[in-house]
């Protein structure tokens, strides 16, 4: 197992993450904290995480937000060494990130520490905003208050602000999916760049100001400053992108997740050299000549229509397909261009939950596969940028389901021009939102 497969803890911050851990992590979800037998921290199990020294934290503004240094669980990337075959890497992404009475956003977390997994969690900022305070929130583009997902129950923003907090303690990084969700002819597709500035910065000081504006001041600061977290996010309905980059450049942001369906292939920069693209990708879809948004709302569209509670008897046949259509992106990718692949979803029960189902049980098939790395966004533009660009440069010649001639180890051997290939075609993708 090379140093970035090993998600350990950074010698100084072994302690950090046990004390953080108990005393911000979730109460309501299922990984919140408890300890087992066998204690990664080194406690005896008769110990508690109160036994060692807090590390120093500085509270932010109103105590919301907090810089507890860096972030637990990070690994530490390496280039590829000459003829290495790089990993596969794989990002489970969430739009959203609210926790309900479902329970999604706990059941999720708990499967990342059970298959040593990190994703990314990209927070819609009224999702820490009470609708009684919902004049807050200046849209750009529709009347106060606006926005086309709702607000939250009290409880609800109480538990997703818990999980928010024991997520980053987990290792994943907190993105924005920013607040209102507007799609369509009056969405974000017609904002400008200071539109989306406005929403940017919105969405950060809701998160930044959870203690003032709930009252909940018995939780404890998130650990994290979300000023310096925030490095990318994903548009609703993946509208505005055009709008949005410049924004982002000039926040300093490090990738966005807003393209409309990619191919799979390895990552380039964009808006001039300054973001990674890391749009969603269209992947097989079973018993269609046609591809899908590797989404699970696309997927759903494409089965069940705006219907969220399609056909009963049709859901064990949809969720396979969703599973398969999953399996044969990630399989393309393993066995061709190793290209990462990049899953989108939603903290939703539609048609009764399948789409859960099924991104649960592709995270169990793929988890134990030699060289899978299950990643954030974060982590895996950390990685590409300690790598040559000689050696990038090869891997973005690289076409869907397309292997190196030669093996991976002559491809990659030394820096230069790569090699001819021959590249197969790649179906349209199939409509939806």
């Amino acid at each position: 197992m090379d140093a970035f497969s090993r998600r350990t803890l950074l010698a100084a911050g072994a302690a950090t993450a046990a004390t953080l851990a108990a005393g911000c992590a979730s109460t309501s979800g299922s990984g919140g904290g408890a300890d087992g037998p066998a204690r990664a921290d080194g406690l005896a199990a008769n110990q508690t995480p109160s036994a060692v020294p807090k590390p120093p934290a500085t509270l932010i503004g109103d105590g919301s937000t907090s810089d507890t240094g860096p972030q637990p669980g990070q690994p530490t990337p390496e280039p590829l060494e000459p003829g290495q075959k790089p990993p596969q890497f794989v990002v489970f992404s969430w739009d959203g990130a609210g926790e309900l009475d479902d329970r999604l956003f706990s059941r999720f977390r708990q499967l990342a520490k059970d298959h040593d997994a990190t994703m990314t969690f990209f927070l819609s900022g009224i999702y820490t905003l009470p609708e009684s305070k919902k004049s807050m929130y200046h849209p750009p583009q529709h009347q106060v208050g606006a926005s086309d997902i709702g607000y939250l129950s009290d409880a609800h923003i109480r538990a997703t602000i818990e999980q928010i907090s024991a997520a980053w303690l987990d290792g994943h990084e907190i993105g924005t999916h920013f607040n209102g969700h507007f799609c369509g002819a009056n969405g974000g597709g017609r904002w400008s760049p200071e539109d989306w500035d406005s929403e940017i910065q919105q969405a950060m000081d809701f998160v930044m100001n959870w203690r003032t504006n709930t009252g909940n001041t018995d939780l404890p600061a998130l650990p994290f400053d979300y000023r310096k977290e925030l490095i990318g996010g994903r548009t609703p309905c993946l509208e505005g992108q055009r709008g949005l980059l410049p924004t982002a450049v000039k926040r300093g942001w490090k990738y966005d997740s807003s393209g409309p369906g990619g191919l799979q292939m390895w990552p380039q920069k964009f808006a001039g050299g300054a973001l990674w693209d890391m749009p969603l990708q269209s992947i097989p879809f079973p018993g269609h000549t046609f591809q899908v948004l590797s989404m699970d709302y696309n997927i759903m569209y494409n089965q069940s229509g705006d219907n969220t509670k399609g056909d009963p008897g049709r859901r064990a046949f949809w969720q396979a397909q969703a599973r398969d259509a999953y399996l044969a992106g990630f399989d393309r990718a393993y066995r061709g261009n190793r290209a990462p692949f990049i899953i989108g979803n939603h903290f939703e029960g539609w048609n009764g939950g399948i789409y859960m189902n099924a991104v649960e049980e592709v995270l169990k098939a793929i988890a134990d596969k030699p060289e899978v790395r299950m990643v954030s966004f974060r982590q895996l533009v950390e990685w590409l940028e300690v790598q040559d660009p000689a050696v990038l440069k090869k891997l973005q010649a690289l076409t869907p389901g397309q292997s190196p001639e030669g093996g991976w180890s002559s491809y990659l051997g030394g820096a230069g021009a790569p090699a001819a290939t021959t590249r197969p075609s790649v179906p349209p993708v199939a409509g939806g939102k």
